[in-house]
This record gives C-alpha cells, sequence and structure tokens, in this order.
C-alpha cells in the first residue's frame, strides 16, 4: 500500500517548513498516523516528532457547457502535517 501520495509544495508549507519544521503530504484516506510517521522515515531518513492529519471532502462542482450544465465531484483526500525532531530537514527540490 502506497502511504504517501504526494508533498505539498505551498507558499504556505513553504514558510511552516522553514520556521517550524512542519512538511505536508497528501496521504491515502485509510492511512493511520502511525503508518504515515513510519513511511516518512523511511523514504526521507528523518525523525518524525508528531503527525496531525486533516481529512477533506470533495466538493461538488458544476459548469456551463454548450452541451448544457455538467455536474460533478472533486476527489476526497487526507492531508497530513508531519513535524519533524531536531534539525531534520527534508529538500523537495534536491532531485529535480
Amino acid at each position: 500500500m502506497e502511504i504517501i501520495i504526494k508533498p505539498l509544495v505551498t507558499e504556505k508549507m513553504t514558510i511552516q517548513g522553514e520556521k517550524l519544521n512542519r512538511y505536508g503530504f497528501v496521504v491515502d484516506r485509510y492511512a493511520n498516523k502511525l503508518e504515515i510517521k513510519k513511511a516518512v522515515e523511511e523514504m526521507y531518513g528523518v525523525t518524525v516528532k508528531d503527525v496531525n492529519t486533516v481529512n477533506y471532502h470533495g466538493k461538488r462542482k458544476s459548469r456551463f457547457t454548450k452541451a448544457g450544465l455538467l455536474t460533478g465531484r472533486a476527489n476526497h483526500f487526507k492531508k497530513a502535517m508531519v513535524t519533524l525532531a531536531g534539525e531534520d530537514k527534508i529538500d523537495f527540490y534536491s532531485s529535480i
């Protein structure tokens, strides 16, 4: 099971990474905090101090087109904010 889907690289998460040593990830909806902690420690070789999670419910979307009204829904997802211990850092840009 793939726990970590992708890192969140936004302006807000970049500031939190610099000031609070906190990084964000989109994770599997059914993963718990212990699984997320283990996956981050194995993938990036860091020590995780704390994990906070938030479940997002997909919103209903609609738009008007020539063919009429199209309705749908954005995907559900789970976001994890991981706080690292000590002087550990994660550099998402090193592999570019």
